[in-house]
């Protein structure tokens, strides 16, 4: 599996081709987006709201969106955020990190967390911060079994939902 960074062409748009992929994976989550709240309507997510969803997440000066390939097949993305707006947030945040559906429980989701680590490990970060919704008990048990933990709970700054934020310490013990 590798990274590759998603970039907008100089018009501002996605790729068609890439945007058919990311909106395939984005579709196959509709569990969790039915969960989140994102999409009006999670069984009919459509490529154009997929698209204004990534612009606006590249729009954000430290956002990174990242492809997770393997044998040519787009398998997952993650949204990292080197800088959270809150500054009281020193860490990187991950903002998203999500898998095709169809291919859950096979390794993909730990590979690229793990890869989404070590990139920002690589970075110079010493610790990783993401944010959980209350009621997703199946990606609690994904970043706790990866060694992340619990350190508050509060509101995401979008839709202001109830979420478990957890983080993880890249080197050496958790200052935290």
């Amino acid at each position: 599996m590798f990274l590759d960074p998603l970039r907008l062409s100089p018009d501002g748009d996605l790729p068609g081709p890439v945007l058919t992929e990311v909106t395939a994976l984005y579709v196959s989550n509709h569990a969790f987006h039915a969960l989140s709240g994102d999409f009006p309507d999670p069984y009919g997510i459509r490529p154009e709201q997929v698209a204004a969803v990534l612009a606006h997440e590249l729009s954000g000066p430290h956002t990174e969106v990242l492809l997770a390939r393997e044998a040519g097949l787009l398998v997952g993305i993650a949204v990292t955020l080197s800088e959270h707006p809150d500054p009281a947030d020193y860490d990187p945040w991950i903002g998203l990190l999500m898998v095709d559906a169809s291919l859950h429980g096979r390794g993909h989701g730990r590979r690229l967390a793990a890869l989404v680590e070590d990139r920002l490990r690589a970075a110079g970060h010493t610790a990783v911060r993401l944010a959980v919704l209350e009621d997703n008990a199946p990606g609690l048990a994904f970043w706790t079994a990866l060694g992340w933990t619990e350190i508050d709970r509060r509101r995401d700054h979008g839709l202001g939902r109830p979420c478990r934020v957890l983080r993880k310490p890249l080197t050496g013990p958790d200052p935290a």
